[in-house]
């Protein structure tokens, strides 16, 4: 299964006509924040896909485009404090928005607050695991875990509650952005135990493979009778 991601800058090779040849191969898209929703829609557009997003802390609250003002990207799925299974791919997702609080902006939130909603997850993904064998295949947030590519200041610490998550429902892929990369070397893929933390700052091509001792996901009445 092949995943395109994307973060925090917009390129000129992804919002451009090539898209669709360039990355015919994706099957499912996430945005993992500060990217207008005009390119997020360009994406899903132009691939044909499900796109999953959570807002960074730099994100609009209403874009003005040709068609209207709009508070989030047509077509692409808030992922935010949701628990959700794709019903392309059979992927199941979570996501958190947003970084550490530093001066009461959008989307901006404490220690605290990022524990409280990681843990108003938690039933969703133990029932999961009931229902599929798994808790959790891809996790997106803006802000990275604590201590895992992040930084010392205020604005660009991780969350101490991905961490938490990441070891308790071992996701395949943590995907963030928030951390901008300037240089060659710097460190953007981490592995935690059993997960792959990304740092998608641009964008990341990507590649899943469920083990196949994983339960398969039981189809719904409407799909058996499709």
């Amino acid at each position: 299964m092949n995943i395109l991601a994307v973060s925090d800058v917009e390129l000129g090779f992804i919002y451009s006509a090539q898209l669709g040849k360039r990355f015919q191969h994706i099957d499912i898209a996430f945005g993992c924040g500060d990217l207008p929703y005009y390119y997020l829609e360009y994406i899903i557009s132009s691939l044909d896909i499900p796109l999953y997003y959570v807002r960074g802390n730099h994100s609009s609250k209403i874009e003005i485009g040709d068609h209207g003002d709009r508070t989030d990207p047509w077509g692409a799925i808030d992922l935010h404090r949701q628990v959700k299974r794709d019903p392309e791919t059979n992927l199941l997702l979570a996501g958190i928005e947003g970084s550490l609080r530093y001066n009461y902006g959008s989307h901006q939130y404490s220690q605290v607050e990022m524990w409280n909603m990681v843990f108003g997850l938690a039933p969703a993904l133990y029932l999961n695991r009931v229902r599929y064998g798994r808790y959790l295949d891809i996790f997106i947030c803006h802000a990275p875990p604590w201590k895992i590519h992040d930084k010392e200041d205020l604005p660009h610490r991780g969350i101490k509650a991905f961490n938490w998550l990441i070891k308790v429902f071992q996701p395949a892929y943590c995907l963030h952005g928030h951390i901008h990369v300037y240089r060659s070397d710097t460190v953007t893929e981490t592995v935690v135990g059993a997960t792959h933390v990304v740092n998608v700052f641009g964008y990341r091509d990507l590649k899943l493979e469920l083990k196949t001792s994983e339960r398969p996901v039981r189809a719904t009445r409407k799909e058996k009778e499709a």
